[in-house]
């Protein structure tokens, strides 16, 4: 499979031939071949506070040597899980690419999770080592069973400091043979119904996600990458990890809060060439002036994680004469539909599906749509990028693939209108997730939340339309007798939400209501409660 400059979609579709390799580790196949180069740049971090440090593959190679070796020290190896709960600090890469090397299975997470977040994905991962920063590690139950804890910024009783930890280990690892069918990363995701999904990925979906990098991002050796992407998304690991190291590129990194102008000053500063962020911030960023900051280095914007609305792609190219290409993915199956540099785009359109993976619309009885008619979305297989199932969920594994004449397909969960040309437009989930500035939020993480309120007898939460955010949560609460659904309650329900969960699942919006429309069983009609959000009569 050879990188070739994509002069025509069509053409370069058609003729995509998948060649994975039968083994890859991308610690030693992809970090360790650009530290061959000794000056050859990975990476650029800075903060709010104007720190900056900056590691070349070399670097990172040594840096994740050691700490592979710290890992196997412990009696981690091959296949054990391990939680990297890590702001955006250079400690992240290191520690990914350190597990990927060992073999061991990162499970990446924001640093927002709560103690009950952090715990159910402990248990239910099984996972034997877990690094932090010292923050975070009171989230932690001090009864786990680690084979290692490790902090970043000083450790205390059972925890151990990553720096101290790493000192004393070797600067010489030889990376694992990794078979492309070996679990090599595992992310935590949403569903509408039961508890979070652990979706395990193969380290042929690590080799495979380059190819978004080749053809959206259009990234090379000498481009500076910038994805403002959490660190527990898979987004993060394709634009911040796995799609521009896999391409030699040298990625920025920047912790610190969203500031528009602090933004532009970055772009400028760091010389960045490709620029990618969610909806969210083009909205906010649209809004500042950046006449300010020379932005002659960047050739690129792209945005996914939930639409990006017509209007802010025109306003965007008007303020700074570039391109800002929207794409649609997955955490089951990452980058799956994008727009491309050089392709027309259409208004409001995810654009078309990426060079190797074959898309298709389907009614609910699993046949071919029309053009112009709204179906789902599935993705025809084989396809390498797609997910080898749900940590230990063969039953929910398998609810998610179809037959459509004949071939098996994935469904994705999401509802799309193809045109005559090809072009895919989003129509919205098939299921109940909310999708609020990117977050991908079950409805039922905020049920479980409210219904520990005394105050709620009965709630549904659902997506509802917000200018800035795309959507946002709304909980529909049916009150205990004794209590008054006043102002003062809504606040206390946030709240209490933020407490129990992860904080960017409170319903910033609460409608206190006598009944919710339920099924002749007696199961809540979520959708019927959504649709009514977006006509504009909930």
């Amino acid at each position: 499979m050879l990188r070739s400059a994509m002069a025509d979609y069509d053409e370069t579709h058609r003729n995509f031939r998948w060649d994975l390799p039968e083994t890859f580790n991308f610690g030693g196949d992809v970090v360790d071949r650009y530290a061959e180069d000794p000056d050859k740049l990975a990476l650029i971090w800075c903060d709010d506070g104007g720190t900056e440090r900056r590691f070349t593959f070399a670097d990172i190679k040594r840096l994740s040597n050691r700490f592979a070796n710290l890992l196997a020290a412990h009696g981690v190896t091959k296949g054990d899980r391990v939680v990297v709960m890590l702001p955006r600090i250079p400690e992240w890469q290191i520690v990914m690419v350190g597990c990927l090397k060992l073999g061991a299975v990162p499970i990446p997470c924001i640093t927002m999770l709560t103690e009950k977040d952090v715990a159910y994905r402990v248990a239910h991962s099984g996972a034997v080592a877990v690094v932090t920063t010292r923050e975070n590690t009171g989230k932690f139950d001090p009864s786990a069973g680690f084979r290692l804890r490790l902090s970043v910024g000083g450790g205390a009783g059972p925890w151990q400091d990553l720096d101290a930890g790493m000192q004393g280990q070797s600067e010489d690892f030889e990376p694992v043979t990794m078979a492309a069918e070996d679990p090599a990363v595992m992310y935590y995701t949403s569903g509408s119904t039961g508890d979070p999904k652990g979706v395990t990925h193969a380290a042929r979906g690590l080799f495979a996600w380059r190819v978004s990098a080749w053809y959206w991002l259009t990234l090379t050796e000498d481009d500076v990458m910038w994805c403002t992407a959490y660190t527990g998304w898979s987004k993060a690991g394709t634009s911040i990890l796995f799609g521009p190291w896999s391409c030699g590129s040298t990625v920025l990194f920047h912790d610190g809060g969203f500031d528009p102008a602090e933004r532009f000053r970055l772009l400028e500063k760091y010389g960045v060439t490709v620029f990618c962020a969610a909806a969210t911030e083009f909205r906010r960023l649209i809004q500042e002036d950046p006449s300010f900051a020379d932005l002659s280095a960047l050739r690129l914007t792209v945005s996914a994680g939930e639409t990006v609305n017509p209007e802010v792609v025109e306003r965007w190219r008007d303020m700074t004469g570039i391109a800002l290409l929207d794409g649609y993915g997955l955490t089951e199956c990452l980058m799956v539909v994008l727009n491309y540099p050089g392709m027309p785009v259409k208004p409001g359109s995810m654009g078309k599906p990426l060079p190797g993976t074959e898309v298709l619309v389907i009614d609910d009885d699993n046949r071919p749509v029309a053009d112009g008619e709204s179906g789902r979305l599935v993705v025809r297989l084989p396809n390498p990028q797609l997910m080898i199932g749900y940590w230990e969920d063969p039953d929910r594994t398998a609810s998610c693939f179809v037959d459509v004449g004949g071939e098996t397909c994935f469904l994705t969960g999401d509802t799309v209108l193809r045109d005559a040309d090809g072009y895919l437009f989003y129509q919205g989930r098939a299921d109940d997730v909310i999708n609020a500035s990117g977050y991908r939020i079950g409805p039922l993480e905020v049920e479980n939340a409210l219904i520990e309120h005394p105050a709620v007898q009965e709630c549904a939460a659902v997506g509802s339309p917000d200018a800035a955010r795309g959507e946002v949560v709304k909980a529909f609460v049916i009150l205990n007798d004794g209590f008054a659904g006043d102002d003062s309650l809504v606040r206390e329900l946030q709240d209490h939400v933020k407490r129990v969960t992860a904080p960017y699942k409170y319903p910033r919006k609460v409608a206190f209501v006598a009944e919710l429309p339920k099924t002749p069983t007696g199961k809540i009609r979520r959708r019927e409660l959504r649709d009514r959000e977006f006509a504009g009569t909930g």
